[in-house]
């Protein structure tokens, strides 16, 4: 029982350990960007196609429910929750079918690390700081930790239509064993 307990530590700790690095590269490039960007013109990395450019944004991508910070940090919060949730749930040993879990982890690890460090800019600042502009496609500004939620949603998305049976997911299915 005393292996099992320090397996459990051991893990509970490594993915707390991966979730702090994340949220902290998402803090320090956001504190770049108001050092570098904040007040200034914007910052031409491919011109017509990446630039950086520094925005308070007080709403959700596309600017949609502009000034909702309490929904926002209590969705967030059910969310990192949730996950979480979800997270310690999964079987550290392989599903019945031989697929590691471990693709599914680091989508949680990126999920769970993509709303804390939004969570805090808008416990904080009551916004969240973008600074990443894709002009080719016009697309919304954003930041590193919408680029975690973003590509682990669109990885899950495949890991759970094309990787995962239902049998390797009945972890989650209270009704299952």
């Amino acid at each position: 029982m005393k292996v099992h307990a320090r397996s459990s530590a051991l893990y509970g700790i490594v993915a707390l350990c991966s979730v702090a690095v994340l949220v902290l590269a998402d803090q320090i490039t956001k504190a770049m960007a108001v050092a570098g960007l904040k007040g200034q013109e914007d910052l031409i990395l491919l011109r017509g196609v990446l630039q950086l450019q520094y925005l308070e944004n007080r709403g959700a991508a596309f600017g949609v429910l502009q000034n909702s910070r309490l929904f926002f940090i209590i969705v967030a919060t059910i969310a990192v929750a949730g996950l979480t949730w979800v997270f310690f749930k999964i079987p550290r040993e392989r599903a019945a079918s031989g697929r590691s879990y471990l693709p599914l982890q680091i989508c949680l690890i990126m999920l769970i690390s993509g709303a804390i460090g939004n969570l805090i800019d808008r416990l904080q600042l009551s916004y969240v700081r973008d600074f990443i502009y894709f002009s080719l496609i016009d697309f919304p500004i954003f930041n590193v930790a919408d680029i975690y939620v973003t590509v682990s949603v669109f990885l899950l998305v495949i890991l759970l239509f094309f990787y995962y049976s239902e049998e390797d997911l009945q972890f989650t299915d209270r009704r299952a064993k």
